[in-house]
């Protein structure tokens, strides 16, 4: 059976890849309230300040604040209401020495305020005039202007995933359109003579296709669009046909092939056929996955993933996910949500090798207790079960009960 020739460490057969093609991201344009997870392509400019005018944080009464120096329970200052400031509007008046105006929570201050007492600091205790119990400073309790953002500031930068808070803030500058990433296109080839459609009946031998969709949903959730091409049967004319339409009409090409040694060949006799450089990297020191391709064809990505479903979609977040990043032109890469648990269990490891275990999550008396969820990476409800990996580095023997690991979420 033929060996791979040699294993590279994962993070080593990326920065190769990166090497042999770099993407220009294309952008268009895109409803901003339906911009979630898309990625911007030029920086967002805010057009004003926000806010664009002073504003109060509370309710209460708005004030020039020299008017309330010294205020307290036992010596209130006392403040003539001149009026209420109307929300979604500015006041017809302005405060003069000893005034103050009722206001709300958002409302815009009059000329004349510079901060505002909160109300629960107030007592009324005779038409149009409140007491004042406590003294407030220049711009207490006031929102000023730009204070959130400056006029022509660089409020969201190019190469970002938007997220809701994003979303919000571009309504609030009243940006309703924005440049944004194309989503990539992704195709996705599933080979195997044994592998059928997921409506199938199947006889003795025979599997359900899962890889072509759970990669889909990986893809989407990266934010590219994936196109499956069918189930291949394990000839070389068929995948040869196949892969070409896949590279001739997407940004990348996914295939997954059998786990024999016979189909990673073939897989990778494809790819070299489909243009240059082609391979660039065949086996990665990782577990599961290190029958690994990944490829360059005329400046098309190009990755071959293992047949097993576990093996797939843990080597597809390593590879694939960053790929339809890098195509979106991502540069500002948030951290993946982790968290911190104890292992409950001894987990050996082979030195040099980087692996991944599945974990399930329960809550402990301090803390969360980390799993593991053994099973071959042909069962896919390993990972079903589980709430997240636990990566072993390459320089360790193995994981020791008790310890703090860091758990990816799945």
């Amino acid at each position: 059976m033929p060996e791979f020739l040699e294993l590279l460490p994962p993070q080593e057969a990326l920065n190769m890849f990166w090497e042999a093609f770099s993407p220009l991201p294309s952008g268009e344009e895109c409803d901003a309230a339906q911009a979630l997870g898309r990625v911007t392509v030029s920086p967002v400019i805010a057009p004003y300040p926000l806010p664009s005018f002073p504003r109060s944080t509370v309710d209460g009464y708005a004030v020039r604040a020299t008017d309330t120096y010294g205020a307290s329970d036992t010596l209130p200052a006392y403040l003539q209401v001149i009026g209420e400031v109307p929300m979604g509007g500015a006041s017809d008046f302005s405060l003069t020495s000893g005034t103050c105006a009722l206001i709300h929570t958002g409302g815009m201050l009059p000329e004349g305020a510079d901060a505002v007492v909160m109300v629960e600091y107030t007592q009324n205790v005779r038409p149009e005039e409140t007491e004042i119990l406590r003294a407030a400073a220049i711009g207490e309790n006031v929102l000023k202007v730009g204070e959130d953002v400056a006029e022509g500031q660089e409020v969201i930068p190019a190469g970002v995933r938007l997220r809701p808070a994003e979303i919000g803030g571009l309504m609030a500058l009243g940006i309703t359109n924005l440049l944004v990433a194309r989503k990539p296109q992704v195709g996705i080839i599933s080979s195997g003579d044994e592998v059928q459609p997921p409506e199938a009946e199947i006889g003795p031998g025979q599997v359900r296709d899962v890889n072509s969709y759970s990669l889909s949903a990986l893809v989407q959730g990266a934010g590219g669009v994936p196109r499956r091409y069918g189930i291949v049967p394990d000839r070389i004319e068929a995948l040869r046909s196949t892969a070409a339409e896949a590279v001739k009409d997407n940004d990348l090409v996914v295939i997954t092939a059998g786990s024999s040694a016979s189909a990673r060949d073939l897989t990778a006799q494809v790819i070299n056929e489909l243009g240059s450089p082609g391979v660039l990297v065949h086996g990665v020191n990782v577990k599961p996955g290190k029958p690994t391709i990944l490829a360059v064809c005329d400046h098309k990505p190009m990755i071959g993933l293992p047949g097993n479903p576990v093996s797939a979609l843990v080597i597809a977040s390593l590879f694939v996910v960053p790929v339809i990043e890098r195509l979106q032109g991502l540069r500002h890469q948030r951290p993946k949500p982790s968290l911190t648990a104890r292992l409950n269990l001894n987990l050996a490891s082979q030195a040099g090798r980087e692996d991944w275990i599945a974990v399930r999550l329960d809550r402990g008396p301090d803390g969360y207790i980390a799993e593991p969820v053994f099973g071959k990476s042909n069962l896919i409800f390993t990972l079903a079960r589980a709430d997240g990996l636990v990566r072993i580095p390459p320089d360790a023997n193995g994981l020791n009960a008790g310890e703090t690991v860091e758990v990816t979420l799945l």
